[in-house]
């Protein structure tokens, strides 16, 4: 009968571990299962109370900045004597400090001594004694498991052993969700770079791209505020969007601030390089005194480089204790990149439809030139000579008729070659078109048009100079073409300025199948029409004519 205490101390032991076994199988599902924290947190704590036949159990999180919130807690129904979610500063004596400090488990079987604001909180709540038990996520100390006894019971010696096996799986499910949690972080970054980038391929206008940019960063980063803004050769700084969360107004888009004190905008300025800055108290300067007014407590700034030259800078705000992330810099710099990118691509084209533009207008210049000089040399010239061929033939005696006949075939073949030179001269730049106009030249194509044209004009009074020439070299072209290749039978002309745009539009009958990738004609009418400003759009599908759509910008 001696052997039955043992026996019977056996079956304990064995139940025991028979109960932990299940318990620890129910967690491991969960993990499997990919619960959320809370829920794990929650199940977690609620396992360990029961199967320890402890007070309570509760899980913490070591913060960055030397603080410890509790996640989870399991109170056998009671009051919550630390309330959840609360962040405590960590030194002193009690276990989380000593857990943080070693990196071990700590036990503590008596409060009375316990110090700083956890021990002082958990002796005022009652609490006698505890054993924690860090939690370490792929090498790093993430947090502590912790358990108090019932009323003045000490903690089993194998307390801290058995915890143990618990912060293993918590661990295990707080890598994988932080693993998901990656994947899913970089999976929506890489979806918003690629609608940045779509916008950039795309040549939306600057101002659309920056707003676009600046709400696709406030909406991934969630901080507070965000804005975009352009450094000015006179020192000053030009907001180019902004985007904040409710109760925080940033100042308008394209006001200008100076640069100059301790700031993040002042400091990108400086040194060309990321800025963090999160001693707010000590910002200085307009820009600095601004966003200490609006409460911001950390701030990044990421410069904007375009063709190696300082551009600009993307900045991100928050209210919040806790300053913003540590990889907010390379974030941001991705983005920056694709602005860059895009701001150097309009300069790129804008300095290309500058040049277009000035070489349009030089060869409009020198087609005057050419059409003036024939005008008052060449065709001036001719017109003296035939009138003294004229003259010379009528002084003629009788009786040279034969020479008379000679003499005025001459004068004849001299009128035909005034009038090619003419036609000729019209055609270099319509003396019409700089005379009267748009209207009064278009009326003038239609009437020499070798194919039916009918004609609506709806613009009145004259238009930009550039407007109407590339306007009047659309419809010659097109005429031209009509007549030439698509054998129409009628064109239909409209011209209509409204809304700050002349609209353009061209159409026949004939076989189609125009393209202007195959002749020079079309493709530089497109080029004119690009070089001012405007679009051409083509179509012409096989024996369904030929249309073309041109819009001009009137203001140049």
């Amino acid at each position: 009968m001696a052997d039955q205490p043992e026996k019977e101390k056996d079956r304990d032991g064995v139940a025991r571990l028979a109960e932990e076994q299940a318990a620890l199988r129910r967690v491991a599902t969960l993990v499997a299962q990919g619960a959320t924290p809370g829920e794990l947190f929650a199940a977690v704590t609620a396992e360990v109370g029961q199967l320890l036949s402890v007070d309570r159990a509760s899980m913490a999180h070591y913060e960055s900045d030397g603080a410890v919130t509790f996640h989870g807690r399991w109170n056998e129904g009671r009051p919550d004597p630390l309330p959840t979610q609360r962040r405590w500063v960590l030194g002193g004596k009690n276990v989380p400090t000593l857990v943080a400090q070693t990196g071990r488990p700590a036990r503590l079987d008596s409060y009375a001594d316990a110090s700083g604001p956890i021990g002082v909180a958990a002796r005022e709540r009652g609490l006698r004694a505890s054993v924690g038990a860090p939690i370490v996520v792929d090498g790093r100390l993430w947090g502590v498991m912790m358990v108090n006894p019932k009323r003045v019971q000490l903690l089993p010696p194998d307390t801290e052993a058995r915890l143990a096996s618990f912060t293993e799986l918590v661990a295990t499910a707080i890598a994988n969700a932080a693993s998901r949690s990656r994947l899913a972080r970089i999976a929506e970054e890489q979806a918003v770079l690629r609608r940045v980038a779509t916008l950039v391929a795309r040549g939306v206008p600057p101002e659309e791209l920056f707003t676009a940019v600046n709400e696709e960063v406030g909406q991934l980063l969630s901080p507070d505020v965000a804005g975009m803004s352009r450094y000015e050769s006179d020192g000053t700084l030009t907001g180019l969007a902004a985007w904040s969360r409710t109760g925080v107004t940033l100042p308008p888009v394209g006001s200008r601030w100076p640069i100059g004190g301790d700031n993040v905008p002042t400091l990108v300025a400086q040194t060309g390089r990321p800025v963090r800055f999160d001693r707010f108290a000590d910002a200085s300067g307009p820009l600095g005194v601004n966003a200490r007014e609006l409460g911001m407590r950390s701030a990044v700034g990421t410069p904007i480089i375009v063709e190696r030259r300082l551009w600009g800078m993307m900045f991100v705000g928050s209210t919040l204790e806790q300053p913003l992330p540590l990889d907010t810099e390379a974030r941001l710099a991705a983005f920056t990149e694709l602005v860059a990118t895009a701001i150097a691509n309009a300069e790129s084209r804008a300095e290309l439809a500058a040049s277009r533009a000035r070489i349009v207008a030089a060869a409009d210049e020198t087609r005057r030139r050419i059409e003036r000089d024939l005008h008052d040399g060449a065709q001036q010239r001719l017109v003296s000579l035939g009138l003294e061929l004229r003259a010379a033939q009528a002084a003629m005696p009788p009786q040279l008729a034969e020479l008379e006949g000679e003499v005025s075939r001459v004068a004849d073949g001299l009128a035909g070659v005034q009038e090619e030179l003419r036609e000729i001269a019209r055609g270099i730049h319509p003396a019409i078109l700089a005379e009267g106009g748009l209207g009064p030249a278009l009326k003038t194509l239609a009437r020499r048009s070798r194919v039916p044209v009918e004609l609506d004009v709806r613009s009145r009074g004259r238009l930009a100079d550039p407007v109407e020439v590339a306007a009047y070299y659309v419809v010659s072209e097109t005429l031209t073409n009509a007549d030439k290749h698509a054998h129409a039978s009628v064109v239909h002309v409209e011209a209509e300025a409204v809304d700050g745009v002349l609209r353009l539009d061209v159409s026949d009958d004939g076989v189609g199948g125009a393209d202007s990738s195959r002749g020079s004609g079309l493709a530089g009418l497109k080029d004119r029409v690009e070089a001012v400003g405007g679009t051409l759009t083509l179509q012409s599908v096989v024996d369904e004519g030929t249309s073309v759509h041109v819009e001009l910008p009137l203001e140049h």
